[in-house]
């Protein structure tokens, strides 16, 4: 075991001295992605691909049990849409992409590549929306985005990446906000239960909220190192954008009203805080439920008679039962392909040879704990599933005892700056004004990821005035 962990983390660099570059090496050696001809690009590999399309799977479901359908809008976008709310345009204006020419000729207006879709979703649903019994509106579409991003990291931040965006309209600023809401704990209830990561969810201060929103909701979850990672947001838009594109419709009065809309996105950056979240110093853990591959089976001393059939059954058994399951049955050695399911954070192995054959046995090897046991080939199944299941919650308590334990508070600016130093996220007092959230981050490097409902603290940490909310700072991706 000594001998194959010294020949794996040869391939990596060392997660504690070095977690930017084992970031980077994973995500490469486990062809999760590539790096793209243009730069901040991405292309995303099989493996990768596959990781998304279980989180689009879980995620598209939650998303039509709550009553929303998919659609698709178009990629261009007319640059005047984009000025039509002002707020919106002002927050997009740095990283937006323009199309000047197509078809060899100058265009009569530059068209945008899609940093976000409200503007042009927005237009057509004032066609769509007529009546309020048109309302409400439940649309989500699964597409790509280009932010044209100066400092990138694959899945982190990239100038063009995979999302999902809903969009909705309602008739009252209660429903809407109800919407706003609800799809936060979906996001959250998603996180936890598919990806094993428990998160703080809460209001963003006016800051950090998104360009054009009344109010924006985050999703922040802890990575390995103590930074934050954005995994996910909600926006209750009120009656900008309505206003902006001229949403409305005939209530049951008889008078023309204009909806209340929200929108709210998640990403392929979820898979980068799988990656930072879970992995270790032999690469990527993946919880069961979003793993490409739940089971590797690994035959010992393969040419031995009986064998190859033995793997094929078992590997039929499982997927019959459900399980994704995959057989390496590559002519490389017993021990490098331990180490390449284990880098590529296949959650169970099961190793099966002609002696386990003979005891109608087979032997199964955790991914989180490494721990090793002998399993009755007989109740193959139901044995990995029960694993699998004990895998997916082991790694969600070891990553919500992370979170509990490396909160800490503070009631100074110099508190907030220890607390981030050591790798924590820090509650603290903040009185609402930007000009102290702005110096919290210039000496700290900290931003207020969110505001966290129900605490109170008595003064600002920053200037001593009355605090008026607990912020929770953190540096962050």
């Amino acid at each position: 075991m000594a001998k194959e962990k010294e020949q794996f983390v040869n391939q990596i660099a060392d997660i504690e001295t070095d977690f930017p570059r084992w970031y980077t090496d994973v995500v490469l050696k486990t062809k999760l992605v590539d790096y793209g001809p243009v730069k901040g690009t991405m292309v995303i590999r099989p493996y990768g691909y596959a990781i998304w399309e279980n989180i689009q799977k879980e995620l598209d479901a939650r998303f039509k049990a709550t009553g929303h359908q998919n659609a698709y809008f178009p990629l261009l976008i007319p640059y005047s849409f984009m000025t039509r709310e002002a707020e919106h345009v002002e927050g997009f204006a740095p990283e937006v992409a323009v199309v000047t020419v197509g078809g060899g000729e100058t265009l009569a207006e530059p068209l945008v590549i899609r940093p976000t879709s409200e503007t042009i979703i927005g237009e057509m649903y004032s066609k769509w929306l007529q009546s309020y019994r048109d309302l409400p509106i439940l649309i989500n579409q699964w597409a790509n985005v280009v932010r044209w991003e100066k400092t990138t990291r694959p899945f982190l931040r990239t100038s063009e990446f995979l999302w999902q965006e809903g969009h909705t309209v309602h008739a009252t600023e209660e429903e809407a906000m109800e919407e706003t809401l609800k799809m936060l704990g979906v996001y959250k209830e998603f996180a936890e239960t598919c990806l094993a990561i428990p998160v703080f969810t809460g209001r963003k201060t006016e800051k950090e909220k998104f360009a054009g929103a009344v109010a924006t909701f985050g999703m922040e979850a802890m990575m390995h190192d103590g930074k934050s990672l954005q995994a996910g947001t909600s926006h209750y838009l009120g009656q900008n954008f309505a206003k902006a594109f001229d949403i409305q419709f005939l209530d049951k009065d008889g008078t023309h009203k204009y909806g209340y809309t929200t929108s709210w996105g998640v990403s392929t950056r979820l898979i980068g805080a799988l990656i930072m979240s879970h992995g270790d110093a032999r690469g990527l853990i993946l919880p069961p439920v979003v793993a490409p591959v739940q089971a590797i089976i690994v035959p010992i001393a393969a040419k031995k008679e009986g064998v190859l059939e033995a793997a094929a059954e078992l590997k039929a058994k499982l997927v019959s039962a459900g399980v994704r399951a995959d057989c390496d049955v590559s002519d490389n050695s017993p021990g490098w392909k331990f180490n390449e399911g284990g880098m590529k954070g296949v959650p169970l192995r099961s190793e099966i040879g002609a002696r386990d054959i003979e005891a109608g046995e087979m032997v199964l090897v955790r991914r989180d704990t490494h721990e090793k046991t002998e399993a009755p080939l007989e109740n193959a199944a139901e044995t990995v599933r029960k694993l699998l299941a004990e895998i997916q919650s082991n790694l969600l308590e070891k990553a919500r005892k992370r979170k509990e334990e490396r909160v800490v508070t503070a009631e100074s600016v110099d508190g907030i700056l220890r607390g981030v130093e050591s790798g924590n996220f820090v509650k603290a007092g903040w009185c609402g004004c930007r000009e102290c959230e702005d110096k919290i981050k210039e000496l700290t490097a900290a931003s207020a990821r969110v505001i966290v409902e129900g605490e109170h603290a008595e003064k600002c940490a920053c200037c001593g005035k009355e605090a008026k909310h607990v912020v929770l700072f953190a540096r962050a991706y």
